[in-house]
């Protein structure tokens, strides 16, 4: 463990305050961390990108294993830690929402929870081999939801629509300071292609966008609403009168097919 006094005082020393509302929660476990970097399984030639290394728990951990990382951190203070302390990596100083960063292998990040959506959204888009995040237990039940569950969402699609996602363990709110309202859950994240095809990528994603935004409505009255349902196209489309939070990520699939293919 990182002693809580000696958080405090790196924190004062490079004039960092932690903000509640960009959920900014330091984990003080080392154990913890380590146990994240074995998931990461790093090998000799693998290209490492941590995101928000705050004060370091991972970043030492991840030195022992690999001298390719880079790191991304916002805040100035802690980027200018990361600098005096570990002056062999690195360190891109910004929002990992705006920055451009070099190509990578492996992800890790333990994810401020404010924006733990945008994050895993555009890390999605990227080409890697796995990913270790951790994130709010709550979102990483969505994550890894199917339609049986209350936590199916549009990121459930999303994430089975590019990855495999495997929960690995949860991390009580006590590992954290300022201790976090809720526990977190580390997960596993390893690309892959589809497990079904569609004709139309860009269409398919956007309807899952659209249904979700209102779940509890009958697909076809959302359809109409958003002038996404051809004229005529009712008597051959299904699963109009289902709601989406019924529906596999495939049936989507399919409904997306048969209205691009309507269209056609």
């Amino acid at each position: 463990m990182i002693s809580i006094g000696e958080l405090r005082s790196l924190l004062a020393r490079y004039g960092v305050r932690p903000s509640k509302s960009k959920g900014q929660n330091y984990l003080i476990d080392r154990r913890v961390a380590e146990r994240e970097v074995e998931h990461l399984g790093i090998t000799g030639e693998d290209r490492v990108l941590e995101v928000g290394p705050g004060f370091g728990i991972l970043t030492s951990a991840l030195l022992d294993r690999t001298s390719d990382l880079t790191v991304v951190e916002l805040e100035a203070g802690a980027a200018q830690y990361l600098r005096d302390t570990f002056p062999r990596i690195n360190i891109i100083q910004g929002d990992f929402l705006e920055v451009d960063v070099p190509a990578f292998d492996l992800f890790i990040s333990n994810v401020p929870y404010s924006i733990s959506s945008p994050l895993l959204f555009r890390l999605l888009d990227m080409e890697f081999k796995r990913a270790v995040v951790m994130v709010q237990r709550e979102f990483a039940e969505r994550m890894a939801a199917t339609p049986k569950d209350k936590e199916y969402s549009r990121l459930s699609v999303n994430v089975y629509y590019r990855a495999e996602c495997k929960l690995l363990e949860n991390v009580p709110r006590s590992r954290f300071w300022p201790e976090p309202e809720v526990d977190s859950t580390v997960v596993l994240l390893t690309p892959r292609s589809a497990p079904f095809q569609v004709s139309d990528e860009k269409h398919y994603l956007k309807l899952v966008d659209v249904l979700f935004q209102q779940r509890r409505k009958k697909i076809g009255t959302v359809l109409k609403q958003k002038r996404m349902l051809p004229e005529g196209a009712r008597e051959t489309v299904p699963y109009i009168d289902e709601r989406v939070e019924r529906l596999t990520p495939e049936q989507i699939a399919e409904l997306s097919d048969a209205l691009v293919n309507f269209r056609a």
